[in-house]
């Protein structure tokens, strides 16, 4: 061990003890240290065990000379060094740390001795000191040579607490672990020897004259009391080594390290050498301050006191002490070594102390940065002067504050897993609305927010930043409907309860097998362009809670719509399509049988399965075929669940087929279908009862960044328009994933609509897996080459936390690495399996029925017509149509007997006839129930009451329905819509109408990518 005795200042007597059980039994002391006490020797054997020196003697012959008087023993020690404790044969030149003894200034050994030559008092015990306790006399006696005096400061204790509350709460909900007051107070103490290094240096005399030691470093001595197992004390003085180097996450880790390592018996001899400054908590045991001892070697020792109210404050009540701005204070103390510290330089270093616990110099900044905590830490000001007055408008602030939380919260939120900054808004500052930290503890009326009548501001402001300003961020103030927004305030303005533990793993499992197949991918299609969704694995969890919520509620079967990025992981993970068939289709293979859509490229590929629940409930779920055409597919999805849903004919309050639309950010932001589909989403001939839909927010474009795609601040405002509520999720918090998910089909539930999940994550791998995304990203993609899966960030915060043993988290490991073997087996065992080929017959009519040229039978019966016909003529009793439209009814009739049908009502034959043979017809257009040019009136108005009646739906049968709207004024997704909604059903006729020939022109991409392909 390179380090002499003289380093090990405060620790000698930890030395020492070491050092006499290693004579004795060397194994009982760990190895690191048998090198360092191998040429060791001690200053003197006169206060060892007789066993311990002779030992010694043995070992060192010169070690067998006689014992030394008391006072020289004392003598000897400060000779060999700060705190004595022996030198090495082979140590550095000699350096004393205190002056020889003089008259008058005998140490603690001689007095001990002149105190033994008295009588003992009758019945008195006598122990003889040996060992350690003999070396503390010993080294307390070396103490009283140095002349030391001592600061007390009294610090004001408000901020201290407050930001503590502040960083534990965050962390708590993170990766766990808990900041102390003695770990801010540490780490302002380091700081403050940025400033006045002087308080770091020490005194030692080198040959014989007076020396200033500057050390090149900061090593923050803990003074650790550890109780050992014979039921004694030890003081043990380990150190933070080059504290000053360390920000204060590092400074943290590395001062739990010390203080697991102390109290597992895990410290090394490094450990202990080379305090230049030390740290004692006496205030843990109740003490207001201590006046410590002050060994040789060491310049500086400052004490933390208990933290308190004012003694004169003690008996005053919470509400008292709160409505007076009485704060809880701590003293802290500074013993120095006078003869190079002066009391000037002590006072002013706790004032530096004082002034950074009072947030001066950034300090709380700093410290929430390293921890990357995403707000602003609590501000010191002085309580504002308050009048009667203040009773009633302070209640009023408050409700301000709230109402402003419910509005902004969100812009405050820690949504973005990338990059770190601490979010504000005025709106969300306290001081902004006239309320100060001192507010914090005094109560206010809430009007039942929280649940309470009354709460504390600083309860309100707990809820507020719980429920808006965490790893989710919630958007619906905007929604006009009261109960709504009550609905939402009820579920979110309240405690969130930790996830149970088997959704825990739950949810790890989801993640295992999400990044597992895209592991799986990136070995074995290197280069391909697959989408992955690496980044963004939340999306699995995710889908997985929203499907089990359908399941559980015994919904009839999901429908998911989705572009490219991560549809693989989807079909394998979701819809429970086999790795083999995936891989097949992947290669090229496909089954000719199938109805894929275009089939241009594997991702674009449709399937259909069941999702098993992990309770066993399942619900039958399908994934939409989509062409490159990104959102394209979204009316399309739309149009196929509002089919499924006519089908099951369980009326429009059941809605029992669930819609899930999967978006990415830049194209939910910037492709029209979008606003056009939203805006299906509550008509009456289009409403499915409400869409999920999920933006997986990879925060750019193909290249392209948010501030050249968009000019809203989200990709989700135009979801706005329809007052749908938004819900802005980090996907590296998969449990705030997963509530959310719930939460959103609980509200799709209630109210029938659509809602928004913004789940804000990454793209680790560009657009796809052949693009270099850092030419045009290259700081972005820097922060996400460093940054670790959300699998791994969630295993490690369940630890931290200890939500999950070690075991568990090893256990899911085991299960990711074997999800990547069944990966790698079931696609072995498929290699080169070939698709079968199948047959499509077409039916045939009878060879007696009239047919077209397509060979289908198209003539109706006279009675067909009349039945038809009569339904224009015979109005239900007491309807009273418009005047102008009854003769244009009447002359249907008349057209049919002359054979001199016009274009109206030749079409109202065919949609009769088509419903009288039990097929359905559906309608739509922008006038189509009236017809563009006054014609149809498939739908007629009563004059006097505005009632509608449809005279075709009198051959309404089963499901063969007739069903004719009025559209929003789009194309492209209007035929979206329609066209999702006949292949659904093939049986039915469904039609839009453009409402003139030329609109039908912004259909064309519809009908290039769906149509025209499928």
């Amino acid at each position: 061990m390179a380090a002499g005795v003289a380093e090990f200042g405060p620790n000698e007597l930890l030395v020492e003890e070491l050092y006499q059980r290693y004579l004795a039994d060397p194994g009982s002391v760990d190895r690191a240290w048998w090198n360092f006490f191998s040429d060791y020797q001690p200053s003197t054997s006169a206060d060892l065990p007789a066993t311990a020196a002779a030992t010694a003697e043995s070992r060192d012959p010169s070690a067998a000379a006689e014992p030394a008087a008391a006072g020289a023993s004392a003598s000897s020690a400060d000779a060999a060094g700060p705190g004595g404790g022996g030198t090495r044969a082979d140590g550095p030149p000699q350096v004393t740390s205190a002056p020889s003894v003089a008259a008058g200034n005998a140490p603690a050994g001689t007095v001990a001795a002149g105190a033994a030559a008295r009588p003992p008092a009758d019945g008195a015990e006598l122990v003889r000191l040996r060992g350690v306790g003999a070396r503390t006399a010993v080294n307390m006696a070396a103490s009283l040579d140095v002349p030391t005096a001592t600061s007390v400061r009294s610090v004001p204790a408000k901020l201290l607490v407050d930001n503590r509350i502040v960083i534990n709460n965050h962390l708590g909900r993170g990766r766990g672990g808990k900041i102390s007051f003695t770990h801010l107070i540490g780490f302002a103490v380091v700081k403050a020897l940025g400033t006045l290094p002087e308080m770091n240096d020490s005194f030692a005399e080198v040959d014989g004259k007076p020396t200033l030691v500057k050390p090149a470093h900061v090593n923050l001595g803990l003074a650790i009391d550890v109780h050992k197992a014979d039921g004694t004390r030890q003081l043990l003085v380990p150190a933070i080594k080059a504290a000053e180097t360390m920000d204060f996450r590092q400074f943290w880790s590395a001062y739990e390290d010390v203080i697991r390592r102390a109290r597992t018996g895990r410290l090394e001899v490094d450990d202990f050498a080379g305090v230049t400054i030390s740290l004692t908590n006496p205030g843990t045991i109740g003490t207001v301050h201590s006046v410590p001892r002050l060994m040789p070697g060491q310049g500086c020792i400052i004490g933390v006191g208990a933290m308190d109210y004012p003694a004169e404050y003690q008996g005053a009540s919470e509400e008292t002490l709160a409505r007076l701005a009485i704060s809880k204070s701590v003293t802290l103390t500074s013993t120095y070594d006078h003869r190079i510290i002066q009391g000037a330089q002590s006072g002013d270093f706790l004032r530096l102390i004082n002034e950074l616990l009072l947030g001066g110099g950034d300090f709380y900044d700093e410290i929430f940065k390293s921890l990357r905590i995403p707000y602003e830490p609590v501000r010191w000001v002085r309580d504002l002067p308050a009048g009667h007055e203040d009773d009633i408008t302070k209640p009023a602030r408050v409700h301000e504050l709230i109402h402003a939380y419910r509005v902004r919260g969100h812009l405050m939120a820690d949504t973005d897993p990338l990059e770190y900054k601490q979010r504000k808004h005025p709106d969300l500052d306290i001081n902004q609305h006239g309320l100060t930290l001192w507010d914090l503890d005094r109560e206010f009326a809430t009007g039942g927010f929280g649940g309470k009548p009354l709460m504390k501001l600083r309860e309100i402001l707990g809820v507020l930043r719980d429920s808006y300003c965490r790893t989710v961020g919630i958007e619906y103030m905007h929604i006009q409907e009261p109960d709504e927004r009550a609905w939402i305030q009820a579920r979110i303005e309240r405690p969130h309860n930790p996830p149970e533990h088997d959704d825990q793993i739950r949810v790890l499992s989801r993640l295992n097998v999400a990044e597992a197949f895209e592991m799986f991918l990136q070995t074995k299609f290197v280069g391909q362009r697959r989408f992955s969704l690496e980044g963004a694995e939340s999306l699995i969890p995710l889908l997985d809670a929203v499907l089990t919520e359908a399941a559980l509620q015994q919904m009839d079967e999901a429908v998911v719509g989705m572009a490219h990025r991560g549809r693989l992981n989807v079909l394998a993970n979701i819809v429970g399509k086999s790795y083999a068939q995936i891989f097949q289709e992947f290669e090229g293979n496909l089954d000719p049988r199938s109805m894929h859509g275009s089939g241009d490229v594997k991702y674009h590929l449709g399937a259909e399965g069941d999702f098993v629940a992990a309770d066993g409930y399942s619900i039958h779920t399908s994934l939409v075929a989509n062409p490159s055409h990104l959102e394209a597919v979204d009316p399309v999805l739309e149009g196929v669940v509002r089919a499924k849903q006519d089908v099951l004919d369980v009326g429009v309050e059941g809605f029992t087929v669930l819609p899930v639309l999967i978006h990415g950010d830049a194209a939910f932001a910037g492709q029209g279908v979008v606003a056009e589909t939203l805006n299906l989403s509550q008509l009456r001939g289009y409403r499915t009862g409400g869409t999920i839909h999920i933006v997986v927010n990879n925060q750019v474009g193909f290249t392209t960044a948010p501030e050249y795609s968009r000019s809203s601040v989200y990709a989700t405002d135009v979801a706005r328009m329809i007052q749908a509520p938004i819900f802005h999720v980090n996907g590296d918090d998969p449990e705030a994933v997963v509530r959310i998910g719930r939460l959103a089909f609980a509200y799709r539930r209630k109210f029938k609509k659509d809602v928004v999940i913004d789940m804000v994550c990454y793209r680790r791998r560009g657009h796809n897996e052949a693009d270099n995304p850092s030419f045009t990203q290259p700081l972005m993609y820097d922060l996400i080459d460093a940054r670790r899966s959300v699998r791994k960030l969630y295993t490690e915060a369940l630890i931290g936390r200890g939500d999950i043993t070690l075991e568990e988290a090893e256990d899911a490991l085991r299960d990711y690495q074997q999800q990547l073997e069944r990966v790698f087996t079931e696609t072995r065992e498929a290699v080169d399996r070939p698709a079968e080929p199948g047959a499509v017959v077409k039916p045939q009519p009878e060879a007696d029925e009239p047919v077209n040229h397509a060979g289908v039978a198209t003539a109706i019966t006279e009675e067909t017509i009349k039945r038809i016909i009569d339904t224009q003529l015979n109005l239900p009793e007491g309807f009273t149509p418009h005047p102008r439209l009854l003769p244009q009814l009447q002359r249907r009739a008349t057209m049919v007997t002359q054979d001199a049908i016009d274009w109206a009502t030749g079409e109202l034959l065919a949609f009769g006839s088509v419903l009288m043979d039990s097929h359905a017809v559906r309608v739509v257009g922008q006038d189509t129930r009236r017809g563009t040019f006054g014609q149809r009136h498939a739908v007629i108005v009563d004059r006097v009451t505005g009632e509608d009646y449809t005279p075709l739906r009198q051959f309404n049968s089963g499901t063969a329905k007739f069903y004719v709207h009025d559209s929003l004024l789009s194309e492209f997704a209007a035929v979206g819509f329609e066209y999702g909604y006949s292949v659904v059903r093939p049986d039915a006729l469904v039609c839009w109408e453009a409402q003139f020939g030329d609109f039908i022109n912004g259909a064309q991409t519809i009908v290039d990518e769906f149509i025209s392909s499928g």
